[in-house]
């Protein structure tokens, strides 16, 4: 069996050799200590709103049954059921943990591979480890074709060790852009499920910038960043390329228990290139309506889109760069004509003037309606100082940038989700 490669914070992981027969050094280390198999079950995770069970374990997902049955778009299963914001969330003293897990990776043919995922260990609210695991299943994805090549391997293990010999909180998140199944839970102690902080759930809704897109790590991410700032717990319904507007994300947003809810509308429907300003406004004004049926007076904040210069004043689809593919660089360009948007393609700068105008609207007789300028989180000036490295996500300096304005400006004192003590 792999085994996972713990890490430092602020160093890359590195595989490290195989002990000279397998399981080797876990048969040694249970000379001197007792493992305990807890199985895996929801209250033990966090940030899903559903657990299939499946052949090899438990696989966490980020929209219902209900919701992935009404889902016909391939891109959508594959976010949906990668755990960005997902994390065990454990109350325990024991000092080792071992969990083991199957990720399937996703790569694109023609495309370099993404990183492996990586699992960030927080005790006590604090990030004290990281680790990787090796082995699970590879997706390879023929874009020319569209077919699809599957190969299987085996599960991993990541595992922390040396932990405070105390009870403590521990929360182990899972990577934001690979599928993790998990396996099986081993600790030197037992586990009982995370007791409820009685911290305010804030549910959030965006695309791939929201599910992380380009972040080193789960809690680099902006909104588990500054979920941490804003002492909330975190429900992220952040879907690379599938931020939509779909019906069935505004009625699970609609069923999902909330105090602040936000929807991060736009860069998906510029780069897909699915509508028209004429479906854009209704729809808007459709998902909004939908979600206030379960959360009528909950804090509801529309953000718009941050600043990308290849989709500003240029229509989509977007695409990959080709000649920035040939030098083996991954970059986006828009390929729309400006001088479509007298017609109702959308642009972002489009999109920020209707929904600044809608929520204006909206807001005479919702007063728990809120409007934030994506461009307040990162502009022209920023991306000046901070440029997205493929034209299209922000790395994770940017990633942090925008994270510490939004808990400054929305959880801030006066700000829309600001708390009692703000």
């Amino acid at each position: 069996m792999a085994r996972g490669c713990p890490r430092r914070r602020g160093h890359d992981p590195a595989v490290i050799d195989q002990p000279p027969f397998p399981n080797a050094e876990r048969w040694i280390e249970s000379m001197n200590s007792t493992w305990i198999t807890t199985p895996i079950t929801a209250d033990l995770l966090r940030g899903a709103l559903d657990v299939e069970h499946t052949a090899r374990g438990v696989l966490p997902h980020r929209l219902p049954a209900w919701a992935r049955g009404q889902n016909t778009d391939g891109q959508v299963a594959m976010v949906e059921a990668q755990p960005a914001g997902v994390r065990l969330a454990l109350r325990t003293r024991a000092t080792m943990v071992e969990v083991d897990t199957l990720p399937t990776r996703w790569t694109y043919i023609g495309l370099p591979s993404r990183p492996d995922g990586v699992y960030d260990l927080l005790v006590d609210g604090h990030l004290t480890d990281q680790a990787t695991v090796t082995g699970g299943d590879t997706v390879s994805i023929d874009m020319a074709s569209g077919t699809t090549e599957r190969r299987s391997g085996p599960p991993g293990t990541v595992r922390f060790t040396g932990l405070p010999d105390r009870v403590k909180d521990l929360e182990i998140w899972l990577p934001h852009h690979e599928t993790t199944e998990l396996v099986a839970l081993r600790t030197d102690a037992p586990v009982t499920p995370m007791p409820d902080r009685g911290r305010r759930v804030w549910l959030h809704h965006g695309s791939s910038i929201s599910q992380g897109s380009n972040a080193t790590s789960p809690t680099a991410t902006w909104p588990v960043a500054a979920a941490s700032r804003g002492g909330v717990d975190l429900v992220n319904l952040g879907f690379g390329g599938s931020a939509l507007l779909d019906p069935f994300t505004a009625r699970t947003m609609r069923d999902t228990p909330a105090d602040l809810i936000s929807v991060k509308i736009g860069i998906n429907l510029v780069n897909a290139d699915v509508m028209r300003l004429r479906a854009f406004t209704p729809a808007v004004h459709g998902f909004l309506d939908t979600i206030r049926e379960g959360h009528p007076h909950a804090p509801l904040l529309v953000v718009s889109p941050i600043y990308c210069p290849i989709h500003e004043d240029t229509p989509g689809p977007g695409t990959f760069d080709l000649a920035a593919l040939a030098t083996g660089q991954v970059r986006f360009r828009a390929t729309g004509d400006p001088a479509e948007r007298a017609s109702g393609k959308l642009t972002l700068r489009v999109i920020r003037d209707e929904l600044a105008r809608i929520t204006a609207q909206r807001a005479a007789d919702d007063p728990n309606l809120h409007h934030l300028d994506g461009l307040d989180l990162y502009g022209a000036a920023d991306f000046a100082e901070l440029p997205l490295p493929d034209q299209l996500h922000p790395d994770t300096a940017t990633h942090r940038r925008i994270a510490e304005r939004f808990a400054r400006r929305v959880f801030g004192a006066g700000g829309p989700f600001a708390g009692p003590t703000s």
